[in-house]
């Protein structure tokens, strides 16, 4: 199928291209009068400060994507934006919850807070394992970069990713979307909208479902390792009862069901006829060395459960608008594997190589969150513009993450209890409960110096008090359900805070109505968090020191300044220089014997880049984007290893390209042709303080072709991701822990709109 849809691409690329330029001259012509008015009706409108501001005049670097946009760019994941935003990289590794963004130098480690805040629909998402959900029915999304913590809080010291979906309508209106693609996939999506009762309650609701085998095959097993499935429903109601109150009530859910950890172990020789090791080879550890097949005898899984209710309150009081949010979340996720080192063996078979008997593992995560935040605005028309507000998070988290011996019969997922099985021996199991709360006081001021001249000021403090309960029946087992020996303290109760004040302060200068410039500095915090209790005497007697059972909170501060321009004719440019001091950095090191997950703080990092991104229209229906980054980030400080500075620090690409292009036209008086090809480079980038190993620069190619009803009936499109079948790793740790980035892929989209 993947040949099939990649030749159909192709075909249809050339057919329809040709068709374009038979197209007459007159049906490509443009009035300028229209022109002028679609570009003054084509101002973008965002959120960055908490109210609509126009993009020109908001002293942030920020990269937006319209409703169009998202469509042009088939933005089904978070992947697919930050693909096309320059000084930010994304990757999925060992289940559908766990992800890594980096942004500006600042980066998202296995079991850590990400360095962005999440907002989708006036709502602070409050755990990462959500971040990865389908997107779909999409509005907007807004990302900012630089330090966002005196607006969005606690985690924000990167910037902040705001996603809006589409509204409620006081027309009937909806879609229906039906897509095949490559790895036997199929799904589709549909949503609808309307009144309940016209100009007084109105509804969404949205739905998508996606079904995949898969790619990456497993020769011992017979079987594809990375399917999916994935339901997701959202709904939407707006209650108006009066001109001046809005209310909207918005639930979700997310199913997924997926393949888990499909790693390999680079020292292990394996045999491919058998699936076991011949022999060990622990000097090989190449982040650019790709495994695509896997031989493990045992099928990851991984289920996730997501869901969300918020409840938004907004009154217009006359002199300021006063917001409410109220969310509860809940996430459950399972996963289960083949242990390290990701082969055949098992107790029954061990390696003949190295006595590795290659057990499973198991990790379960239950996380419930409730928010509450309460947002006074003034009105933007005064030159004296100010937001005040509080946000309080109450949450509850366990983790579990558990060892069995393989006996050949599969796996046995271990969640709340450390049950036994004959089948699946539990021989260690690490879990803990957290009660964490938080809460936080903010403003933001902003004040007309003069017709050309903005000062603001904003400050935010937040304070973050967590509580692990280590379990009590925390401990390695024999196998019978006897403990043999504790791990950590069992039982034992660890409590820590974690508090910073993050002011900003930003000088906005527009000399014209077509330019600004800026210059800002912020501080900024990612709270610390307890590594499970007992690892750190865990990593040292693995030979890993600096390992500690509490993280530290990261600090940062930054200097910035940057630009935005209108050049005419339908072209834009922007761009940042920035500097960035950094403090306890977290850094993942996993100890693959008792498949323990730790994190480590690098004590200092020196940041500084810039960035630069523009659009134009070369043509009637031809655009261009093109934005490139630059990050140069140095390990200044680290007591785990003081030999270690003047290294790069791990995770961070040192450069970033995103380019593309875009052409739209009419070929008869009814029908649209679209083609569209986009190119992502991320450059190299280590995965550890000893600069160990690199990944060599990556070069990503997308493209889409389609036709279209001029009235917006329908759609047909082609589209595929990394066409040219890059080969790469998503994750790499230290040791030779390889994840394969997805390959080539292609799908088809049919497309009505009512």
């Amino acid at each position: 199928m993947r040949n099939s849809l990649r030749a159909m691409l192709l075909t249809t690329a050339v057919s329809l291209g040709g068709a374009v330029l038979a197209v007459p001259a007159s049906a490509q012509s443009t009035d300028v009068e229209a022109n002028e008015d679609e570009y003054a009706a084509n101002v973008i409108i965002v959120t960055a400060r908490g109210r609509d501001e126009s993009l020109l005049d908001v002293p942030i670097s920020e990269t937006v994507f319209n409703a169009q946009a998202i469509a042009d760019a088939n933005i089904q994941r978070v992947d697919d934006f930050i693909a096309l935003t320059p000084g930010v990289t994304f990757s999925n590794a060992q289940d559908a919850g766990t992800n890594f963004i980096s942004i500006r130098g600042l980066s998202q480690t296995r079991n850590g807070e990400p360095p962005v805040a999440v907002v989708i629909d006036g709502v602070l998402q409050t755990s990462s394992i959500t971040f990865d959900q389908p997107l779909f029915d999409l509005e907007s999304v807004e990302v900012l970069r630089g330090p966002q913590g005196a607006l969005y809080g606690r985690n924000a010291t990167g910037g902040a990713i705001l996603i809006n979906t589409k509204m409620p309508s006081n027309e009937f209106e909806g879609y229906v979307n039906l897509h095949a693609g490559t790895g036997d996939e199929f799904g589709g999506e549909v949503s609808l909208a309307g009144p309940i009762v016209e100009d007084s309650v109105l509804f969404r609701i949205s739905a998508k479902y996606v079904d995949r085998e898969g790619y990456l095959d497993n020769d011992f097993l017979g079987e594809k390792v990375d399917g999916l499935e994935d339901i997701a429903l959202r709904g939407h109601l707006r209650f108006l009862p009066s001109d001046t109150v809005t209310i909207d009530l918005r639930g979700s859910l997310v199913r997924t069901d997926a393949g888990s950890l499909n790693y390999s172990y680079q020292p292990a020789i394996v045999d491919p006829a058998t699936g076991l090791p011949t022999a060990f080879d622990f000097t090989i550890n190449d982040a650019d060395l790709v495994q695509r097949t896997f031989y493990a005898n045992n099928l990851g899984l991984d289920d996730r459960d997501i869901d969300q209710l918020s409840l938004r309150v907004n009154v217009d009081l006359d002199f300021a608008d006063l917001k409410l949010v109220s969310a509860y979340d809940k996430i459950t996720q399972s996963t289960g594997s083949d242990q390290f080192p990701y082969t055949a063996a098992s107790q029954i078979t061990p390696s003949p190589a190295f006595p590795f008997f290659d057990a499973t593992q198991s990790q379960f995560f239950e996380v419930e969150t409730f928010s509450q935040e309460v947002r006074l605005t003034s009105k933007s028309d005064q030159a004296f513009r100010w937001m005040l507000g509080g946000y309080y998070l109450e949450t509850k988290r366990f983790v579990a993450s558990s060892i069995m011996n393989d006996l050949e019969q599969g796996i046995i997922r271990i969640r709340r209890e450390p049950v036994t099985n004959a089948s699946n021996p539990l021989t260690s199991f690490i879990a803990d409960d957290n009660d964490n709360k938080a809460w936080a006081l903010f403003f933001n001021a902003a004040y007309d110096l003069t017709d050309t001249l903005e000062l603001s000021f904003a400050g935010r403090y937040d304070k973050d008090k967590r509580v692990q309960n280590v379990d009590p029946d925390q401990g390695l087992y024999d196998g019978a359900g006897n403990v043999i020996a504790p791990v950590g303290i069992p039982g034992a109760t660890n409590r820590a805070t974690f508090d910073l004040f993050q002011p900003k302060v930003t000088l906005r200068y527009q000399p014209s109505d077509a330019a600004t410039l800026y210059a800002s500095w912020g501080k900024g915090f990612r709270s610390g968090q307890f590594n499970q209790n007992g690892v750190g005497a865990i990593a040292a007697g693995a030979g890993v020191n600096g390992v500690s059972d509490v993280l530290p909170q990261e600090e940062t501060e930054t200097l910035e300044a940057g630009f935005r321009a209108e050049l005419g004719g339908r072209s834009s440019i922007s761009g940042a220089v920035y500097k960035t001091d950094l403090s306890n950095a977290p850094y993942f090191v996993f100890i693959g014997a008792v498949s323990a997950q730790v994190l480590v703080p690098i004590d200092e990092i020196d940041i500084q880049g810039f960035e630069l991104e523009g659009s134009t229209e070369l043509a009637d229906g031809l655009t261009a984007y093109v934005g490139l980054s630059f990050t140069d980030a140095e390990i200044k400080q680290y007591s785990v290893n003081p030999a270690l500075v003047g290294n790069e620090a791990p995770y961070i690409a040192s450069n970033t390209i995103n380019a593309g292009l875009q052409y739209r036209t009419d070929i008869s008086n009814s029908l649209g042709f679209f083609i569209r090809g986009d190119f992502e480079n991320r450059g190299r980038q280590f995965w550890d303080p000893e600069n160990s190993t690199d990944r060599s620069a990556i070069q990503l190619f997308n493209a889409r072709v389609g036709i279209e009803d001029l009235d917006g009936r329908w759609s047909f499109t082609l589209s595929g991701s990394n066409i040219f079948d890059e080969v790469y790793n998503s994750e790499f740790v230290t040791g030779g822990f390889a994840h394969a980035g997805q390959p080539d892929a292609f799908r088809a989209d049919l497309r009505f709109n009512f």
